[in-house]
Formats: C-alpha cells, structure tokens, sequence
C-alpha cells in the first residue's frame, strides 16, 4: 500500500509540474510580439536545415524573451536564438559551443 500511495505522489506531482510548466509556456507566448511560426522562419533563414528542438524561454540579452531553436543540417547543429519581441537573430553558433 506504501508503494502504491509513493507512486500515486510521484505522479501527482509530476503532474502538478507539467501543468505549471504550461501555464509558464502560455503566459511567456502571450509577451512575446513575434509568434513561433514567424521565429522558425526567421531561424530557418538564419541557418537552413531542420529543427530538432524548439522553446520559449527568458534568457538574458535582446528583450529577455527568445524562441531558441537547435537545427541540424549536413554541417552540423547550431543553436539559433530569436529575439521573441523583435525577430532579431540574438545568437547563431554551433550547439554546444558555449551554450547553457
């Protein structure tokens, strides 16, 4: 019973996080001015390839609000920041290099 009380927490509050980290994920999109779509695209053009990995987050620099996106193409992985207010491209290096 123990057991089953232990795994009914743990999912409990692995629940209670992903809800939180939704509404933190709704509530950064709605300060951002440029919305996902139009981020890829600028990212896209920034470093062609396919994207593998995509977030909204607050990160120092521009704005403070950035889509980050990992895009692999036949050169390798490069992480592209969007400034999420004003499209401009705050970073363009290879994933890995010097990145959080």
């Amino acid at each position: 019973m123990k057991k089953f009380v232990s795994v009914m927490a743990a999912g409990a509050l692995a629940f209670a996080a992903f809800g939180a980290s939704a509404a933190s994920s709704h509530a950064l999109a709605a300060q951002a001015k440029i919305q996902m779509p139009q981020a890829r695209q600028i990212a896209l053009r920034a470093y062609p390839g396919k994207i593998v990995k995509e977030e909204l987050e607050k990160e120092s620099g521009g704005s403070g609000l950035r889509y980050s996106f990992d895009i692999k193409n036949a050169r390798g992985t490069h992480e592209v920041g969007v400034d999420a207010k004003n499209g401009k491209v705050l970073e363009n290096s290879v994933e890995g290099a010097d990145n959080d």
